[in-house]
């Protein structure tokens, strides 16, 4: 039987998606999370006739999970998207209030990604209607706190499995199938505090941190010399700093946070090594340099096969909805993919089309999501039998 997607539904899904105000309170204090979002996707899974989950993470932070059942004996797929976004003060457009036209639905996480969400939720709906029985189960997971520490997919994977799992970030219709990952490290570095006109007394802390900065700009050219065939290099960035009391004091302390992106092949032991050589180098080289650091947050890169029996499938779905091969590509960002793939779930990445991701105007692509939806339905009829 065929399976049809109805535009003009998909775009209103998206629509009242995009009007729930779903920012991450961890990265502005006035983001509500997660709760409003997941209860209205419960109700729609529910209406669809899904077994629904849903899973609390903390006081905003929640996890949405709907099960298609199979009759058994096929292989399962996990869908996942986040529900969480940015923040939208800085937006040049109404964030909440979506508007469509020439083809575009602008708003804050039209592109990322509550356009996906709604078409992961569109192809279910089509299946069903479609009186398609799967023989395995396909697994809608809408999580929480993406766009921060990843929290939402990082519970899930300690009580999901599957055989594979898509995760519909925007893709621009391609599949994605590498990304880096990341570290962030903090480090302090002390000096003597001392009266401003007595330079033999005093230590200056925020001067030694501009001898580490030196040594993070070396880094920087270093790494340039590693290459990924589809991320090219790694890279490391001076993030934060603060340090004084005033004007007239040398200053003791000083507290300098960088980040590092990785690229598979790449470890956190590799990260935390070149960080001891930073500080034992600079050391040796004054003995009045003190500092510690840590590594005090790390993600894993990600990368998978094109072996992949899902990425054959997806690959497929492509070329009969579009006409043409999907390119293969790779995020410069990090995704809820590495979690996923670590946990022994081959993994593809594949969305809609847009543009302004964090950006103060951002809009998916309407067509795209139609494509989306149908194509996310035919690798769920081919993949889970």
């Amino acid at each position: 039987m065929k399976i049809t997607i109805e535009r003009e539904e998909l775009v209103s899904l998206v629509q009242d998606l995009i009007r729930i105000d779903s920012v991450n309170p961890y990265l502005d204090i006035d983001g509500p999370g997660e709760r409003e979002i997941a209860d209205y996707i419960k109700k729609r899974l529910l209406d669809s006739g899904l077994q629904v989950r849903v899973e609390p993470i903390n006081e905003t932070a929640v996890n949405v999970i709907g099960i298609l059942r199979g009759t058994g004996g096929g292989k399962s797929l996990i869908l996942n998207g986040h529900m969480d976004t940015v923040s939208a003060k800085r937006m040049a457009i109404e964030p909440f209030e979506p508007v469509h036209e020439d083809g575009k639905i602008y708003g804050r996480g039209s592109q990322d990604m509550k356009g996906s969400l709604g078409a992961m939720i569109a192809a279910v709906e089509a299946i069903k209607r479609a009186d398609v029985r799967l023989a395995g189960d396909v697994i809608l997971t809408f999580v929480a706190d993406e766009e921060y520490k990843s929290i939402g997919t990082e519970a899930l994977v300690k009580e999901y499995r599957a055989d594979a799992a898509i995760v519909c970030e925007p893709s621009d219709l391609d599949i994605g199938v590498v990304h880096k990952g990341f570290a962030w490290v903090a480090c302090e570095v002390r000096g003597k505090a001392a009266h401003g006109s007595r330079p033999s007394e005093g230590v200056d802390a925020i001067v030694h941190a501009g001898r580490v900065l030196n040594e993070i700009d070396r880094l920087s050219q270093k790494l340039k010399e590693k290459q990924h065939e589809i991320l090219g290099s790694p890279s490391i960035h001076a993030s934060l700093i603060k340090g004084g009391v005033e004007l007239s004091t040398y200053p003791d302390y000083c507290r300098l946070d960088w980040e590092r992106r990785t690229i598979p092949g790449e470890t956190e032991q590799d990260v935390v090594q070149e960080v001891e050589a930073i500080l034992q180098k600079l050391h040796a080289e004054d003995e009045s340099f003190e500092a510690s650091a840590e590594v005090f947050f790390w993600r894993e890169p990600y990368e998978v096969s094109t072996e992949e029996q899902i990425f054959l499938t997806l690959e497929k779905a492509c070329r009969d909805r579009l006409g043409r091969s999907p390119g293969i590509s790779g995020f410069s960002g990090w995704t809820d993919a590495a979690f996923l793939q670590g946990a022994g779930i081959p993994t593809v990445l594949f969305g809609p089309t847009g543009a302004g991701l964090h950006g103060a105007v951002e809009y998916v692509e309407t067509d795209s999501l139609v494509d989306m939806a149908h194509i996310l339905a035919e690798a769920i009829c081919e993949f889970c039998g």
